[in-house]
């Protein structure tokens, strides 16, 4: 099960980083006022809100091991 969670948070990673790149190439080639970059960026937003929880849930369930930086 930490395995699958662990390559489900690799994937919705980069499905964020993926909506971010496509809001930049909207901003850069959408000259008529278009809504995608802003839908392209509240996507990003939802998705990035989604997979902070799954971190938690992740930490929580002790699937998830945080390394202790600075400690």
């Amino acid at each position: 099960m930490e395995t699958i969670y662990k390559i489900a948070l690799v994937i919705m990673f980069l499905i964020v980083v993926f909506n971010l790149g496509q809001a930049l190439y909207y901003m850069m080639t959408d000259k008529d006022g278009s809504k995608r970059t802003a839908w392209a960026l509240t996507r990003r937003i939802g998705l990035s809100i989604v997979l902070i929880a799954m971190i938690m849930l992740g930490i929580w369930m002790g699937w998830l091991q945080p390394h202790g930086v600075g400690r």
